[in-house]
């Protein structure tokens, strides 16, 4: 099954579904997987130590796909920010041509990517800021609903809403994040008015995740309500799996006089890293959105997009237009 839309177009896949840029979690064997199956990879350029440390890391997975793949850098305003220049001229340099951007005032970036003949999706929680994004001369747009893990931003709009909202107004090819992880969910975003989708969650729970399996096997435990939303206080809101480490986030920030301090101890990068890499769910936080309530299994990469392709196909070409009457088939096409 195969289906066309300008986002496969744009970056030379064969499916619309594209694997978000987690952070250690977006490694070459997981974005090589993807590419191979027919979907679009991304390595998280800042799970890598150093920008050369980044470089090696493009290699690498070069050595396991000869198909599109694509870098996601994420910039945050910090204190100590990372050396963010010199990670866009490790992405330059490699010869990427497909560049996922996020987070605070990307422009320099965009400008830079652009300047060098590389396509960047940016991605965004609402749609004022996908539409300043256009602006800004990005080539696609990732529309990320309140369901997704990680930050989902502080209107609490879900994909039901904002992914046609979002298509109302944005001219790019569009694809939509948070709450898919099967056919149903790709056929629903076409729908709606995107042209593909975006997976992150659902990735992790695949064979090639390079995670351990005490937390695939977590994840599909799961059901929809095993999330709990942190940093909400402090306004940079975070969707995570709801753990005892979370809870715990919970807790202390429903304290009327808590800081962000009382809570660092728990929430650290590293600490959610270990977690990843042991599988002790007491480590640290694991990142996870709703859609853990619609993963079941731990399929290989390849095994989950066919899937996904067969059942969106089946659901557009059998289920939908079977509802059509004769009558309203052929008005339909003509």
């Amino acid at each position: 099954m195969t289906l066309r839309t300008r986002f496969t177009e744009l970056v030379g896949i064969e499916h619309p579904i594209v694997q978000g840029g987690m952070m250690w979690v977006g490694y070459a064997e997981l974005a090589a997987a993807v590419s191979n199956a027919g979907g679009l990879g991304i390595l998280t350029a800042l799970t890598q130590p150093t920008p050369d440390d980044l470089r090696r890391e493009i290699d690498r997975c070069r050595s396991m796909t000869d198909k599109p793949f694509a870098v996601n850098l994420t910039i945050l305003p910090s204190v100590s920010p990372p050396p963010y220049a010199e990670y866009r001229r490790a992405i330059i340099d490699s010869g990427i041509t497909i560049v996922e951007t996020a987070g605070h005032k990307p422009q320099e970036h965009v400008d830079e990517f652009k300047a060098h003949g590389i396509k960047v999706i940016h991605k965004c929680t609402a749609v004022r800021h996908a539409l300043s994004a256009e602006r800004m001369g990005v080539d696609a747009i990732s529309i990320d609903g309140f369901e997704c893990a990680g930050h989902p931003g502080e209107d609490d709009i879900p994909g039901l809403i904002l992914i046609p909202a979002a298509a109302d107004k944005v001219r790019i090819p569009m694809i939509a994040s948070g709450g898919f992880g099967d056919g149903r969910g790709l056929a629903a975003a076409l729908a709606l008015g995107a042209e593909g989708i975006n997976m992150g969650t659902r990735f992790c729970a695949t064979v090639e995740a390079p995670i351990h399996d005490d937390i695939k096997r977590f994840i599909v435990a799961n059901d929809e309500r095993g999330t709990n939303l942190i940093f909400r206080k402090f306004h940079n809101t975070a969707r995570v799996a709801k753990s005892a480490v979370s809870d715990k986030v919970v807790e202390i920030s429903a304290r009327p006089d808590a800081v962000f301090e009382d809570i660092r101890p728990y929430v650290s990068g590293i600490k959610g890293r270990e977690a990843l890499r042991t599988g002790d769910l007491d480590a640290g936080l694991v990142w996870a959105g709703q859609v853990q309530g619609l993963i079941h299994d731990i399929p290989t990469c390849k095994e989950l997009i066919d899937r996904i392709m067969a059942e969106a196909g089946g659901i557009i070409a059998d289920r939908l237009a079977g509802m059509l009457s004769r009558d309203d088939a052929r008005q339909a096409v003509a």
